[in-house]
């Protein structure tokens, strides 16, 4: 039994590798994310914005769980950084098109309208979940 433990114990370095590739990968997602949308979702979601907070949550669901489809299945670190890379670029595109199909989405979203932060959200995962069952390679 103390040899399973052991062995189990030698996987630490490689989940404290992809853990902290995921977490620079999830910051580096909410800075662009944040930069690109044309509303502040922080300051939103401090002043207490259900819609910002729906609409955010949604985009980072969205893009943790390919990432985490990433982690999964990729071969190596590098292999999980591209794969997080695209994950990152397609919810940015989603975002985009959601903006082309609810318009004016950013609006909508500082002013607090539900159905828009709903909306913004489900299309987010949606597309997170296509994206994560894509990266089954």
């Amino acid at each position: 039994m103390l040899d399973t433990a052991l062995t189990s114990l030698t996987g630490i370095p490689a989940f404290a590798a992809y853990f902290a590739l995921a977490i620079i990968l999830l910051l580096l997602f909410v800075r662009l994310y944040t930069w690109v949308t044309p509303h502040d979702e922080f300051a939103l979601i401090r002043a207490n914005n259900p819609s910002a907070a729906i609409a955010f949550g949604g985009a980072f669901i969205g893009f943790a769980w390919p990432l985490a489809s990433a982690i999964t299945h990729s071969m190596s670190l590098l292999d999980c950084a591209i794969w997080g890379a695209v994950a990152l670029v397609v919810q940015l595109i989603a975002f985009f098109f959601s903006c082309i199909a609810l318009k004016p989405l950013p609006q909508r979203i500082r002013d607090g309208e539900l159905s828009a932060g709903i909306f913004s959200a489900c299309c987010s995962v949606a597309i997170g979940m296509l994206n994560a069952a894509a990266m089954t390679y």
